[in-house]
């Protein structure tokens, strides 16, 4: 009777694709393996995007931090690269992702919460006191305000002798998934996008190490979807982000080298690494096929990942570390670039400095102790891996067709149908969690009575008026009369056809807010208002 049952048992990976009990060569995908498989470095870039992966060069370790004033996180960045962090991520509080100054009435309550607080170019200088910036890879989480904080970025480095040609790192810039997922959005898609497009066709020229977008599939992920719909909705962004710059003009393979990607690593530890192989495959083909890029560059897919921030628990918090430590091992066993691993307590506040160098050291104990790197892509050739991989790829084909078939990305963001999408599978997910058909250890069994106590990170009330103080000090320190000059002309540009990147800078470099470069643009362009399915 019980091996009946376990004959009829049915088990499915998290997106539900069935997985049967065994595997052999018969499941292995149809046609040739160089189609499906082929070598590292070479397309269909399966296997990876370097020829010898991490035999040649570790994945960029980098951790994403960011709290309360620029002070406080610029000695969270010299202790992390102190202990081995060989790339910054910063973090931005809510105002500054959404175009406000401290001083806002809608900030209060915000300014410093959960990431740094930074609306002006003294801020940026202050951030990156004291570290290199022409040596050290910085990405930053910013989207609608991106133009801003990389002006910001650049011309502070410049004032400390750094070429911003050889500037190395990332702003996510990634518009499109605000609107699907996030909602930290301030423009409607026209001119998020133009600002996108600006962006790629200013950094092409200007700046051709720095990475103007990093098209985010992990915050879709975050919000409930799928694997599939991670790839899917991913990919069809990034499409309608390459076609943009197209239609604009540019050459695909002038711009495409530059651009990367952001995915999350979720828990069904098999399907992420199929999730990573798929998706060097699916762009690949994207860039060839659809947008016919020549440079094998513009056909590799490059991305950076962070473990998921949504399977953390409160209850147990140290469970968490078991969690990221296994994540991570996917991420790198498929293929990563880059790697955040999260600290355990940040389903209760943001990470201390001890939880912070923990999650650094499940990075190094992955890669300095267990070996993994010392092949590439050590899993290929897996009858399981390699099916898995194929049917997470067939089934983001549909889902991207799909999408075609209803006018494109930004059609379906204003109909509603990829958010509805997201919502659906994020209700049916923690709907399986709460009848208990997704175990999750010390939250719906093995559970305990008592809280485990741990030290959380606070922050001081005292910090947002400060901020309040400060940007107002740094009005009065300006020449009133050219930041109003400065901000003109962005509006004028903005209401014509021009790149609004190097205006955007020279506002900056006259003094103006952050807050007052976004305004300025709301006054062109208008607000978003979000989909509410009626």
């Amino acid at each position: 009777m019980e091996k009946k049952k376990a004959e009829q048992l049915e088990l499915f990976t998290r997106s539900q694709v069935p997985v049967k009990e065994l595997y052999t060569s018969a499941d292995l995908p149809a046609g040739d393996s160089s189609e499906w498989l082929g070598a590292p470095a070479k397309y269909p870039f399966t296997r990876g995007v370097q020829k010898d992966m991490y035999r040649g060069r570790l994945w960029t370790m980098r951790q994403y931090a960011g709290f309360g004033t620029a002070e406080e996180s610029n000695r969270r960045y010299k202790y992390l690269l102190s202990q081995g962090t060989m790339g910054l991520s910063v973090a931005f509080d809510l105002p500054t992702q959404l175009g406000y100054d401290p001083d806002h009435p809608r900030s209060k309550g915000e300014v410093g919460k959960v990431g740094v607080s930074l609306a002006t170019l003294d801020e940026m200088r202050t951030l990156f006191n004291g570290i290199d910036q022409a040596k050290v890879s910085t990405s930053m989480t910013i989207n609608a305000t991106a133009s801003t904080l990389l002006s910001f970025y650049i011309l502070a480095a410049e004032e400390n002798g750094a070429k911003r040609s050889e500037l190395r790192g990332t702003v996510q810039n990634d518009v499109l998934k605000e609107y699907i997922a996030r909602g930290n959005y301030i423009y409607p898609a026209k001119g998020g996008l133009r600002l996108t497009t600006d962006m790629f066709e200013w950094c092409s020229k200007e700046a051709p190490k720095w990475n103007p977008i990093s098209i985010s599939g992990y915050h879709i992920r975050e919000a409930g979807s799928t694997a599939v719909q991670e790839l899917a909705f991913t990919f069809s962004n990034a499409i309608t982000y390459v076609q943009s710059a197209v239609d604009r003009g540019l050459p695909v393979d002038q711009f495409a080298g530059q651009l990367s990607f952001f995915f999350n690593v979720h828990s069904d530890f098999f399907e992420e690494i199929a999730k990573f192989r798929a998706a060097r495959r699916i762009w690949a083909k994207i860039m060839r096929d659809r947008f016919q890029a020549q440079d094998p560059r513009s056909q590799m897919l490059r991305f950076h990942s962070q473990t998921a921030g949504s399977t953390l628990t409160a209850q147990q918090p140290l469970n968490n570390v078991v969690r990221v430590s296994l994540q991570a091992l996917s991420s790198v066993l498929g293929g990563t670039q880059s790697l955040h691993t999260n600290s355990f307590d940040e389903a209760l506040a943001l990470p201390t400095e001890e939880s912070a160098k923990l999650a650094l050291r499940t990075q190094q104990v992955i890669a300095y102790e267990t070996n993994v790197n010392q092949t590439v892509d050590p899993l290929a050739g897996s009858y399981f891996i390699e099916n898995l991989t194929s049917e997470l790829e067939c089934r983001a084909w549909e889902l991207i067709e799909e999408i075609d078939r209803q006018g494109g990305t930004v059609r379906s963001i204003e109909n509603g149908s990829i958010q509805n999408q997201i919502l659906n599978s994020a209700y049916q997910d923690q709907r399986a969690i709460d009848e208990g058909r997704i175990k999750v250890v010390g939250q719906n069994c093995f559970q305990e009575k008592e809280t485990t106590k741990v030290d959380l990170m606070r922050i001081p009330a005292e910090l947002e008026r400060a901020a309040v103080e400060r940007i107002r000090a740094y009005r009065l320190k300006r020449t009133q009369s050219e930041t109003d000059q400065a901000l003109r002309q962005l509006k004028e540009a903005a209401g014509a056809d021009g790149n609004l990147q190097e205006r955007i800078m020279q506002s900056a470099q006259k003094g103006a807010t952050l807050g007052e470069i976004s305004d300025a643009l709301r006054e062109v362009f208008g607000q978003y208002q979000e989909y509410s399915g009626f």
